[in-house]
């Protein structure tokens, strides 16, 4: 065993040759290819920082808000940190600069608020004062997308460690031959990320403190006002969305796994609806767990690492993303029992919206490289409130593009208002806050990937069953997991299905491990006349969505229910 003095002397070795490490890799912007010519001018810049580097800068850097904690370090080696006033996305400050490139092509609206370009230059030169102005910088270099052929360029320069190990874990990280081949001129993007200063609301079309903000033009995301690590990952995600559509390619918001015999699934699904569970399956291999693109080469994650909602979690629920909680991984807003140190995943007294950010190989069942081949089955996962919708549905084409752009979900509403009825959520192509196009190109770029390749498309309810939430009971995970085995192992493949009313779903009438009482939804409620009456509802509800979406949709709306 090492003696005290034998460990005293190995950490001043440590620290010795930490700090030689950091003298070493400290460099100007004028050593960095490119960066002066985007308008960073700072003398002292970490390039490609290694995860321990990023570690000791995080803890001994405090914060420029004192109202955002320390960055600490957890019993369980991941880096817990904060990210202040916003825990979460900020859609409703996020701005698309409009030009000629983008005038006529972006889906303007609430999910894109236009900025000029004269605003979003006062922006940018703000953000990049502030970021020259930093004692220090940090800059990432990695890839979005996991296939060469299409794979984009993404530079992140920011002040804050966290930050840049942040996106260290989430981009695909280049191999040194990489690094040199690929990041020694002007990467595709740039990612400007100065959080901690506020947007100034003085700025015409800006109106707030927060404003993440997307230029598909100068090819440029630059942020302020918020330190959510989320914004980084979801404006790459609309870059994507924007990029992969032009170039005839599908970006899926969707997970997705791979069986034994090389069958890919994909999984869409809201919050809540089981996504993540449902895809980690011990029986199929991880593709990735949220953002994916359908070449005509097959499926490819665009990331390298995951972010997961972590409260309330434990080993027994979760084990993979439990574990892979480890040194590398981001905590974010996660706290932690000061005496030890441990997590304290139930905590949620900074918010609900606790996260994990991790890279994929930490997932034992990850593949790697992150692509797959042509989806042979296709998962729209619905958490059904209202207790109507059947276990498992069968679509045709028609059905696949109208459930596809109207991404639905149901939620119960807060009991402090004492509402217990069930409240529905559309999010288009479930994930709409992401969409620099219109809603149907996305639908239409999937159609003619799912025909061309004859993909199946499933509706799959993991909410009620035997009447609405308060009066019957969630479809129980054996059931739903029984499904997609059945799904998977081609056990439907030759079933017999019957219709079901005003949606007109093709419902499988068994499945092996499913009671059959529960298929027909209608058959597990007491109350008919009450499921008749919303069954009608929620297939209004459905319509009145879709009326958001037909100024270009309309020929999906065949697809929908018969109201």
């Amino acid at each position: 065993q090492m003696c005290i003095r034998d460990r005293f002397i190995s950490l001043q070795m440590i620290t010795f040759i930490s700090r030689k490490l950091f003298s070493s890799t400290i460099k100007p912007a004028s050593a960095i290819p490119g960066l002066e010519s985007v308008g960073i001018n700072n003398k002292n810049i970490l390039w490609q920082p290694s995860v321990g580097q990023l570690y000791e800068y995080a803890i001994k850097r405090a914060p420029v808000d004192p109202k955002t904690r320390q960055d600490i370090i957890a019993s369980n080696g991941a880096l817990c940190s904060y990210s202040g006033e916003r825990t979460g996305r900020s859609p409703k400050d996020k701005r698309v600069v409009i030009d000629d490139n983008t005038r006529n092509e972006v889906w303007w609206g609430k999910v894109n608020i236009p900025l000029e370009p004269a605003s979003f230059k006062l922006h940018e030169e703000r953000v990049l004062d502030y970021l020259n102005l930093r004692p220090q910088l940090y800059v990432i270099d990695g890839y979005a997308g996991w296939d060469p052929a299409v794979r984009v360029k993404v530079r992140v320069i920011t002040a804050r460690a966290y930050h840049a190990l942040f996106m260290k874990q989430m981009l695909i990280r280049p191999t040194p031959e990489e690094h040199a081949k690929d990041f020694q001129q002007l990467p595709d993007y740039h990612i400007f990320n100065a959080g901690e200063f506020p947007a100034s609301a003085q700025i015409p079309g800006i109106g707030s403190k927060t404003c993440p903000t997307l230029n598909l033009t100068e090819r440029k995301i630059v942020i302020a006002g918020t330190q959510y690590a989320g914004e980084m990952k979801k404006g790459i995600f609309a870059v994507m969305h924007y990029l992969m559509a032009k170039q005839g390619l599908a970006s899926l918001h969707a997970s997705a796994n791979e069986g034994e015999k090389g069958d890919v699934s994909i999984l869409f699904g809201l919050s809540g609806t089981g996504k993540t569970t449902l895809s980690a399956d011990p029986k199929r291999k991880l593709i990735g767990d949220d953002e994916h693109v359908w070449s005509d080469q097959g499926v490819f994650n665009i990331e390298g690492g995951c972010y997961a909602k972590c409260v309330n979690l434990t080993r027994e629920k979760e084990p993979e993303i439990y574990d892979a909680l480890r040194f590398g991984a981001v905590l974010e807003n996660v706290l932690f029992k000061p005496d030890t140190r441990d997590v304290d995943y139930e905590n949620i007294e900074i918010t609900e919206n606790t996260r994990a950010c991790y890279p994929l190989e930490y997932i034992p069942n990850a593949k790697l490289p992150a692509v797959g081949g042509h989806p042979k089955n296709i998962f729209f996962l619905t958490c059904d409130a209202y207790g109507v919708l059947p276990p498992v549905s069968k679509l045709d084409y028609n059905q696949a593009m109208y459930h596809f752009i109207s991404g639905y979900t149901a939620k119960v509403a807060g009991t402090e208002m004492g509402i217990v009825e069930p409240q529905a959520t559309f999010s288009a192509c479930f994930g709409e806050a992401f969409l620099p196009l219109h809603p149907n190109v996305y639908a239409q770029l999937l159609a003619e990937k799912m025909k061309k390749h004859k993909t199946n498309a499933w509706l799959i309810n993991t909410g009620w069953t035997g009447g609405k939430y308060g009066v019957g009971n969630r479809i129980s995970l054996k059931y739903t997991r029984a499904i997609l085995d059945a799904i998977h192992e081609g056990k439907l493949d030759n079933a017999q299905f019957a219709k079901s009313p005003l949606f007109e779903f093709q419902v499988p009438t068994n499945v092996p491990g499913v009671p059959s009482e529960i298929l027909d939804p209608k058959n597990s409620w007491k109350d008919k006349a009450d499921y008749d009456q919303t069954l009608s509802k929620l297939a209004q509800k459905f319509a009145n969505n879709f009326k958001n979406y037909e100024d270009k949709a309309a020929s999906i709306k065949v697809g929908g229910p018969k109201v």
